[in-house]
């Protein structure tokens, strides 16, 4: 017992009270890939639905990849490094190999709608994921726009050549451009819009049938533009030097972005772990192997030079073969179908990624919210194509272009780092592919993303960097306080 003439003895010193971790760590913590792959599906109100087998996540890659790169963005690329713009089609799918090898041992291992946001979120900790996640959102909303500018050109070749008449310049082009507003533009992502709001099932279903089309459009191509092959123009292969073939192999990367949408699905495949490496590897070489033979085909019916400045490039060269509109206008009905199944695909990859950002808080709940009747984000989608309908009817293309490809190939190059970071932290993880050659190749990958990057010109990289500076200023303001790991830790 205590003496009753005596002090009370002295409380103890009460711990000191922390407001959480410190703001360093907090950008590093990182969320574990068993909670990832847990979660997948789940989202406010719903959930999505497994439904996409093996062959549509496949027709999903090559739907957001073979289309606007070849069908219009060709027509940049030639000026740029002339024949051997086959070349630097090869380089740029190089560059996209190495990325895809990275991107299908993840997917295989981290199946979940987020991509290259996801991985990163597992391996590099918050603020990486969210440079990746922001990156992606250039990428995939700034591609459905530049897509969708590029359809307008083919649509008013399909309308010359069935009824005669064009969409005047000011309803049919951006300002910059020689117009007012891109109707054309805006119409083709609505139109997407409405089919995605119907459910994943039948969007790839649309999209498998759109595949098909723009395939047969483009072997049709190559055998009648081959009847105008002259060897004589490739006598001078390269004309304006070899660093010219990195410029357009750039340039042409934008060509090869869409193979990662097959990984946006991984939340709606039925076997993901199984198909989604399957679906990227087979994508790539099948999207790889008609780029390479249409510009071949291209560059031999028609001198180089001619390139510049030209629109509808593929459908102009069919007319200028054959002597006959026909052909050209029978190409661009086949080219309005197949840029429009890219402009749906890519679409549906950008809502997915939000999907998981905001699931994960980084960005706001509405984002997450699933329709239970049709098991797709809603007001994700309608808020998304509003956005990118918008964007493309009054944003030129060539700056869209080199917009989405600097974005693109920076998230690629995380990718990469990804795989290295993952296997020296997990190497228990169960992977279903395996990168080949250990850390080398996805180590190259790294490397020709950055030489890509750099080949850029500077005014893409200021863009770049103030999308970049935008991107933080939401991460410090909103998400690193909002997201579903702060909150845990509080």
């Amino acid at each position: 017992m205590l003496d009753q003439g005596a002090a009370p003895p002295a409380a103890e010193p009460s711990a000191p009270k922390t407001a959480g971790p410190s703001a360093l760590s907090a950008l590093g913590r990182r969320k574990p890939v068993e909670d990832l792959v847990a979660e997948g599906g789940q989202g406010e109100g719903g959930s999505l639905r497994r439904s996409l087998s093996m062959w549509q996540l496949t027709m999903i890659s090559i739907g957001a990849t073979l289309g606007t790169g070849i069908f219009v963005v060709l027509g940049e690329a030639v000026p740029l490094a002339g024949p051997a713009v086959t070349l630097a089609f090869v380089f740029a799918g190089l560059t996209a190999l190495f990325s895809a090898l990275s991107y299908a041992e993840l997917a295989g291992t981290i199946p979940v709608a987020g991509s290259s946001y996801s991985y990163a979120y597992a391996t590099m900790g918050e603020l990486v994921a969210w440079v990746c996640g922001w990156c992606l959102l250039l990428e995939y909303g700034v591609s459905v726009a530049a897509v969708a500018v590029g359809w307008g050109d083919y649509l008013n070749e399909l309308l010359d050549g069935t009824i005669g008449v064009t969409l005047p310049d000011a309803l049919s082009a951006p300002p910059g451009d020689g117009g007012i507003f891109n109707l054309p533009a805006l119409i083709v992502v609505v139109l997407a819009m409405l089919f995605l709001l119907g459910g994943a099932k039948e969007s790839a279903r649309a999209n498998t049938i759109m595949v098909a089309v723009k395939i047969a459009a483009l072997v049709l191509f190559c055998a009648v533009g081959f009847v105008g092959f002259s060897s004589g123009n490739y006598s001078d292969f390269m004309p304006l030097g070899a660093s010219s073939v990195g410029a357009a192999g750039a340039i042409l990367f934008f060509s090869y972005i869409g193979f990662d949408a097959a990984s946006t699905a991984g939340e709606e495949a039925k076997n993901p772990k199984r198909d989604l490496p399957r679906a990227i590897m087979l994508s790539l070489v099948i999207v790889t192997g008609l780029y390479v033979l249409v510009a071949a085909v291209a560059v031999g019916a028609w001198d180089w030079k001619k390139f510049e400045g030209s629109e509808a490039t593929l459908a102009a060269i069919m007319n200028d073969v054959t002597g006959q509109s026909f052909w050209g206008t029978l190409l661009a009905a086949g080219a309005v179908i197949s840029i429009a199944s890219v402009v749906l695909t890519v679409l549906y990859g950008q809502t997915r990624i939000l999907f998981a950002m905001s699931r994960d808080g980084l960005v706001p709940k509405v984002f997450a919210k699933v329709e239970p009747k049709t098991g797709t984000p809603r007001n994700n989608t309608l808020i998304v194509s509003l956005f990118c309908g918008v964007l493309a009817a009054a944003v030129p293309l060539g700056e869209l272009v080199n917009a989405t490809s600097i974005g693109t190939l920076f998230a690629f190059a995380l990718v990469n780092v990804a795989v290295v970071v993952l296997r020296a932290k997990r190497p228990e993880l169960e992977r279903s592919f395996k990168v080949p050659f250990g850390p080398l190749f996805p180590i190259l990958g790294f490397l020709f993303c950055g030489y890509s990057m750099y080949s850029l010109d500077m005014v893409t990289w200021v863009v770049f960097g103030l999308w970049m500076a935008a991107g933080l200023v939401f991460y410090f303001l909103y998400g690193m306080r909002r997201s579903r790991l702060a909150t845990a830790e509080k």
